[in-house]
């Protein structure tokens, strides 16, 4: 029987620490081709379903004998020892991006910040709203930087670099270039997995969304998140419209997806 996991227990190192304790993951989630990262220095075992991390636990076991005894249910497949390649987990805290990317927006559901658009001076990198408020783009970056990824920074160099590839961008502005949904797609396109519409979702993978088909391109974007709603797609966290806040919706199941993006 598989139990939800503490967050709290994880040893995340993301944004919004406090809120951790009040956030925790799913159960594991089928597999078909599972494999385990016993990674004793962080205490953390991540259960893959072939190159996608789908959940990871904390565990004090340093090998497999002891890992199969203190965690019965673990999935059959091999265990591999060690700590994730830094390419996977740009903060170095043991928690692959992937699931990193979801455990910042679960947070955001208990930080329950108001939809509320507007221009505002950040600082610069790392640069943020009050946490307080937000529109759907500040939910996809918040949760990013959770794992350590910037997108203010890292959309502002990447339109340095390839200016063509942002032809909405006339002149860049590091305060809200990263908050605009249509910006944000080259970057997601360059640098992420672009996965076909219809192809099965893994909790923390990126999506966009056209909430109004009689105007061109996606307007709306989300993270998955890592339980099924109503109609067995699952939820995505998101910031919706006014009067919202940060919340899982069945969106999958009626809103058409325009893109679907997962980090490499």
């Amino acid at each position: 029987m598989w139990l939800v996991v503490a967050v709290a227990l994880l040893g995340d190192q993301g944004i919004f620490p406090e809120l951790a304790e009040k956030t925790t993951l799913e159960a594991l989630p089928p597999v078909s081709a599972a494999w385990l990262r016993l990674d004793t220095a962080h205490k953390l075992v991540t259960v893959y379903d072939g190159d996608d991390a789908v959940w990871v636990a904390s565990t004090t076991a340093t090998n497999e004998a002891e890992l199969r005894a203190a965690l019965p249910s673990l999935p059959a497949g091999r265990v591999v020892l060690g700590a994730p390649k830094r390419s996977e987990d740009r903060d170095g805290d043991g928690i692959v991006d992937a699931l990193d990317i979801l455990i910042g927006a679960k947070k955001l559901l208990a930080n329950g910040a108001q939809y509320i658009s507007n221009y505002r001076a950040l600082r610069y990198p790392g640069g943020d709203v009050p946490r307080t408020e937000g529109v759907c783009t500040d939910t996809v970056i918040r949760a990013l930087r959770n794992a350590g990824i910037d997108l203010q920074r890292e959309l502002h160099e990447d339109i340095a670099r390839a200016p063509r590839a942002y032809p909405m961008v006339k002149k860049p502005d590091p305060n809200i270039d990263h908050r605009r949904v249509k910006t944000l797609l080259p970057w997601f396109v360059r640098h992420w997995r672009a996965l076909p519409v219809g192809t099965p979702y893994r909790a923390g993978d990126v999506v966009f969304f056209d909430t109004f088909p009689s105007k061109p391109g996606p307007d709306h974007i989300g993270v998955v998140g890592d339980r099924p709603g109503p109609k067995g797609l699952p939820v995505v966290i998101n910031n919706w419209t006014d009067g919202a806040t940060d919340a899982e919706m069945d969106l999958l199941s009626f809103v058409p997806v325009t893109h679907h993006f997962r980090v490499r």
